[in-house]
């Protein structure tokens, strides 16, 4: 009897919390490949603030909903000038990752610069950069939208890290009291 392993794309939804806007980016991967499927962006408007951390919750257990992810990644939030500013996107950043939680997807974090350093090769990469990078490592036909490309970017971050954590748990060199072995 022979047994075949058939290799399966995990999905990754890529998240780019915002207050006003929330990009959300997915893609496919399956090895170093990557496929484009879907981005956009939730719009959560001008309300109360409660009202508009529920918009970013439905909107990502809908974008969840419609497109089936294995896994999420949101963007860590950096720490502004303005600390009512920091505090108020942590908080649709929050709203985010449970919208993801409560859909039962395991969510990874990362800073801007372990995006930006994925995705263009450097850490201080311009947000342009970062965009020109998503549409070629996609092949996509237009640009996204800033917050859309920015999800995508940390869709692809995630991908590159689960691929290197899975390189380490596969076969070749492993390291044992600080020495590679084979």
């Amino acid at each position: 009897m022979s047994l075949t392993t058939e290799r399966v794309a995990t999905r990754i939804l890529g998240i780019d919390p915002g207050l006003r806007i929330t990009g959300f980016g997915v893609i496919d991967t399956l090895g170093s490949e990557l496929r484009y499927v879907a981005s956009g962006c939730i719009r959560s408007g001008e309300g109360s603030l409660p009202q508009r951390l529920k918009v970013i919750l439905d909107g990502v257990r809908e974008v969840i909903a419609t497109y089936r992810p294995d896994q999420a990644a949101v963007e860590i939030v950096f720490v502004n000038v303005n600390p009512q500013s920091t505090l108020m996107l942590g908080q649709a950043r929050g709203a985010a990752i449970c919208g993801a939680v409560s859909c039962e997807l395991p969510v990874a974090e990362y800073t801007a610069l372990q995006v930006k350093q994925a995705v263009v090769g450097h850490g201080k990469a311009a947000k342009q950069q970062v965009s020109h990078m998503v549409e070629r490592l996609l092949t996509l036909e237009a640009s996204p939208s800033p917050d859309a490309a920015d999800a995508l970017a940390c869709a692809i971050c995630h991908a590159h890290a689960s691929a290197g954590l899975a390189a380490l748990a596969g076969v070749g060199p492993r390291k044992r009291g600080g020495r590679l072995t084979r």
